[in-house]
């Protein structure tokens, strides 16, 4: 089915290239963007391993205007990787992959989006933990913040005074994503909604998302329906503050816990010290319970410290700690980045736990457990 997808999706992007009717609209504008990224990774393994990559992602742009009011465009972008590692430096071994990273076509006008195909839906206040970390899985880590999509139809509407509503239909995402630890069930659709609304000086926000969950394991029954609800609000007050809160229930009368709570809240704030120190901290907590208002089961209590200086116009340092309090348990993760032109490198030092316990995104296929440090260089064109 994902198969029968991508061929659509392209399928409808290639409208444009071959373009409309001559005279309805006007050429297409089209643009290339080349990014090219390589790196080397090196922790404390025993025996010493480097890991290695090399990845290549074209993304092609193109848009037409349709009348006065409407524009049709399209991105179509592929993901080419190669990584391997090299056990006691010897007898390396490589791994390669093509995979379409964006695919799809959007119509548009001043108030109305339509984009189908495969795209990034990623909304919420949250910056580090992000309990609507629903359909993507973007490591704050990660220089080049990558992130699979997800297959579907996305419909926003904008109002006048800033509000805007969002609709979504999906199909053929079997994998998890975000925080889902149970697949989506073969053949079967997701859709949900958010709401945006200014409040104060901010806005807020409420979502809801819908799916039937695969199996656990090798069972015969499916789990049933799962339903996630979701309030987030950020504002300005001087300084930035933020909270986002998530329910999701499992209707599986197999789950001891069929409720999951999280909840995240956030301050941040640029002092004036020298080129801005910008800092931001962030509470994270998770648990599970057997009804709404149940006490809970197992979870998580995290807690984010994150810092970035530039340093000059072509230099900026990063840092950022986690405490996992409930292992008691400490990730630290310093960066350099230099920019130059078209290129970037990036040099980052890491000291986490051997079994780390936090999600790590899909960027540079870098081991983060234990000690150790990561070389990225990143072109663009």
């Amino acid at each position: 089915m994902k198969d029968r997808l991508r061929f659509l999706s392209l399928a409808l992007a290639l409208i444009l290239v071959a373009g409309l009717p001559a005279g309805l609209v006007a050429a297409p504008a089209a643009d290339l963007h080349l990014q090219s990224s390589a790196w080397i990774s090196l922790n404390d393994d025993k025996p010493s391993t480097p890991r290695l990559g090399l990845r290549f992602m074209p993304a092609l742009s193109l848009g037409k205007a349709l009348g006065a009011r409407w524009k049709l465009d399209s991105e179509v972008s592929l993901n080419l990787l190669a990584s391997g590692a090299a056990e006691g430096w010897s007898q390396p071994e490589f791994t390669g992959e093509i995979k379409p990273y964006r695919l799809w076509l959007r119509l548009s006008s001043q108030r109305i989006e339509a984009r189908l195909g495969l795209q990034k839906i990623n909304f919420g206040s949250a910056t580090v933990f992000r309990p609507l970390m629903w359909f993507d899985r973007i490591d704050m880590r990660d220089p080049l913040q990558l992130s699979d999509g997800v297959y579907g139809l996305l419909l926003r509407y904008y109002f006048k005074g800033n509000a805007n509503l969002w609709l979504w239909g999906l199909y053929g995402n079997a994998d998890p994503k975000g925080w889902e630890t149970l697949p989506t069930a073969d053949r079967t659709p997701e859709f949900g909604g958010r709401f945006q609304a200014p409040l104060f000086s901010g806005e807020a926000a409420a979502t809801v998302h819908f799916r039937r969950a695969a199996a656990h394991g090798d069972r015969a029954i499916a789990p049933g329906g799962e339903s996630r609800f979701a309030l987030d609000g950020k504002w300005d007050l001087g300084v930035g503050l933020w909270v986002e809160a998530a329910l999701v229930h499992l209707a599986d009368p197999m789950t001891a816990h069929p409720w999951q709570r999280s909840l995240a809240a956030g301050i941040d704030y640029t002092f004036r010290l020298g080129n801005g120190l910008y800092l931001l901290a962030e509470q994270y907590l998770s648990g599970e319970a057997m009804d709404l208002f149940g006490a809970g089961g197992s979870g998580a209590s995290l807690s984010a410290l994150m810092a970035r200086y530039p340093v000059s116009l072509l230099d900026a340092l990063g840092a950022i700690l986690y405490y996992d309090g409930r292992n008691r348990q400490l990730y630290a993760f310093a960066s350099w980045q230099r920019t130059l032109d078209r290129w970037q490198f990036h040099v980052m030092a890491f000291a986490n736990p051997r079994q780390a316990r936090l999600a790590e995104g899909p960027s540079g296929n870098a081991m983060l457990s234990g000690v150790g440090f990561q070389l990225l260089a990143v072109w663009n064109i």
